[in-house]
């Protein structure tokens, strides 16, 4: 058993370096392509813009809609993690509570999908990129490789697509309506969406005013 073992250990260490490096390079270059993308059977539309070229609409529409404590957590919000234990030991299901961190580790170097194995991967590239990248590159990674509409990914391509103008000059509802779409990419309309969709859109609008006001953002632009 010693040669398994060693195997093992062997293994492991091999991991933490190739995924070391990976978050090393990324923290300088633009991510080429994901797991997600090259599994996308609607094919690849995208446009890396540096954070600098994207509405500061689209990053604080993102923090009010997805992780509104993305500048004070470490990359875990605690408070959901508890909420999803309680619902999976009281048999419900486990809705949301993965931070802009997390869905950018997962969305960068892992696949989409459950599972106690990848979500344990996940929380390391979390821990990663949080200690390495920080918060601006993590927020920028994120608007350029999240999924923005059927086989679009990125603030660019998706504001290109929905409202024929660049990342850098959203409007607060436009941003908003990219970011409530943000969990349901290929289901939810940005354009002229209705009922549910178009007040939780227009309710995203209004946080972006709080976002700003609170500094909720501070941590991507200081």
């Amino acid at each position: 058993m010693r040669w398994f073992a060693t195997l093992l250990v062997k293994l492991i260490l091999g991991f933490v370096a190739l995924s070391l490096l990976l978050v090393v390079v990324f923290r300088l270059v633009p991510v080429p392509v994901t797991a997600t993308m090259l599994m996308d059977e609607n094919g690849i539309t995208k446009d890396w813009e540096p954070l600098s070229d994207i509405d500061r609409n689209l990053v604080r529409a993102a923090i009010a809609a997805e992780d509104g404590k993305f500048c004070s957590h470490n990359g875990f919000d605690q408070e959901a993690i508890e909420n999803a234990i309680r619902s999976n030991r009281e048999g419900g299901r486990i809705r949301g509570g993965s931070t802009i961190s997390q869905q950018t580790a997962k969305n960068v170097f892992l696949w989409q999908g459950g599972g106690y194995f990848r979500k344990g991967l996940e929380a390391w590239f979390t821990f990663l990129i949080e200690n390495i990248w920080g918060k601006r590159r993590i927020m920028e990674v994120y608007l350029n490789v999240a999924e923005t509409g059927i086989g679009t990914y990125g603030a660019e391509a998706g504001a290109e697509r929905y409202f024929d103008k660049s990342a850098a000059s959203l409007t607060p509802i436009e941003a908003a309506r990219m970011a409530a779409a943000l969990p349901l990419p290929k289901e939810r309309s940005v354009v002229n969406p209705g009922g549910w969709l178009r007040r939780h859109g227009n309710t995203i609008s209004a946080r972006i005013g709080v976002v700003g006001r609170d500094g909720l953002d501070a941590c991507v632009y200081e």
